[in-house]
């Protein structure tokens, strides 16, 4: 039953996501010709924002843009990725010249290096310029186009910061030449490659051959994945391998987890403030965009500081939080949580007055925060009367 519901919301959502794709004609001096292109921005898209999306660049987009699309929709319907702008070529006919290829490098020759400088020199600059994208660009292909455009690792600087090879079809001397580049590569990038085990028998053998050569690469600048999927043709695995593509290459933008908080945020060293600005930082770093750090993702560092023990983090997330969002009582409230467990009992009580003056939280209310007050300014009153009866002794 899950099943179905998950597929019938899969169909709406490519559905709805449908209407809203554009179809551009670009005009091409590299080419010398016209090439159609299909776009299809964020369903949030302002062009008046600050707001920047990554690009995902679909080749073959004739069979391959529908199923991007698609898992691009569902899994930004989750925030499970930011909301990225897709572009797809068109290439029908024109795809065995736009993936030609010199038989020794595997690296385009003749028609496909005038494809590749289109890309380069005329489609990403017009797309940076008339949309509001992010340095973070991916490249998606698919079979022969999966060989072509391995050839953007070869720029001094990448083109793309993130590949996803779907069965790709590795001409020449393509294979050692990615894993030759992949392993003195300076510039941080997402490698993706999948096959599955009723793939097309030379392209699959190819494929577990260069897995074999780049996972036993040593450089912190590459971040490799590899599936082999069960079952599927040459064909019908594009839709899962773009699953587990997405799920990967956007799997720091992805709200903390259970998993994360168990393996890298409990045994942190140092106050988890710090944990989550950094995190929070490489989203900017690397993808290019803002993402606000939410007050559930606070509260389960709180709930991990207390696992630890750990009432300055829980004092530092508190203050982190009010620089956040200075109308919630959430730092606060917990700044006087601090203090609370500290012994300062005055300031404990200064702060968590404060804290009724301000929005409440959606699991603590003002009742819960004034029971806290009237328990404190108990302890106060009679800390007092000791203190005087000491006196008289």
């Amino acid at each position: 039953m899950k099943k179905a519901l998950l597929f019938i919301f899969s169909i709406v959502l490519c559905a709805q996501s449908f209407a809203q794709v554009t179809y551009e004609k670009y005009e091409s001096r590299k080419l010398n010709s016209t090439r159609e292109l299909k776009i299809k921005l964020p369903s949030n898209y302002d062009p008046e924002s600050d707001l920047k999306h990554p690009v995902i660049i679909v080749f073959d987009a004739e069979y391959l843009f529908a199923p991007v699309d698609g898992q691009v929709s569902y899994q930004t319907h989750f925030d499970q990725m930011p909301q990225s702008i897709i572009v797809g070529i068109v290439q029908g006919k024109e795809r065995f010249y736009d993936s030609y290829y010199d038989e020794v490098s595997g690296l385009p020759f003749e028609s496909g290096e005038r494809f590749y400088k289109f890309i380069e020199e005329e489609l990403i600059p017009y797309i940076d310029a008339n949309y509001n994208t992010s340095k973070f660009k991916v490249a998606v292909g698919h079979d022969l186009m999966g060989n072509f455009m391995n050839s953007f690792l070869f720029h001094d600087t990448p083109v793309f910061q993130a590949y996803i090879n779907l069965s790709p079809d590795f001409k020449g001397n393509m294979s050692e030449n990615v894993a030759k580049r992949l392993k003195w590569l300076d510039n941080e990038i997402f490698y993706y490659m999948a096959t599955s085990d009723e793939d097309i028998k030379p392209i699959r053998d190819n494929i577990r051959k260069t897995n074999e050569s780049i996972k036993a690469i040593d450089n912190q600048n590459l971040t490799f994945y590899f599936d082999e999927l069960k079952g599927d043709s040459h064909y019908t695995l594009v839709t899962g391998a773009l699953s587990k593509a997405m799920d990967r290459i956007f799997e720091l933008y992805k709200p903390l987890d259970d998993k994360e908080l168990d393996e890298k945020v409990f045994p942190f060293v140092g106050t988890l403030d710090d944990y989550i600005i950094d995190r929070y930082k490489r989203i900017d770093d690397l993808f290019g965009i803002f993402k606000p750090i939410s007050e559930v993702e606070l509260q389960q560092l709180i709930t991990v500081a207390e696992k630890r023990e750990d009432n300055e983090s829980v004092y530092r997330i508190g203050k982190l939080a009010n620089k956040l969002n200075p109308n919630s009582s959430f730092g606060t409230y917990y700044m006087a949580l601090y203090a609370e467990k500290s012994g300062k009992t005055k300031k404990a009580v200064k702060l968590y007055e404060s804290a009724l003056a301000l929005d409440e939280m959606s699991h603590i209310n003002k009742e819960f925060i004034m029971a806290h007050v009237e328990d404190l300014k108990f302890v106060e009153e009679d800390t007092e009367i000791e203190d005087e009866d000491d006196e008289e002794n």
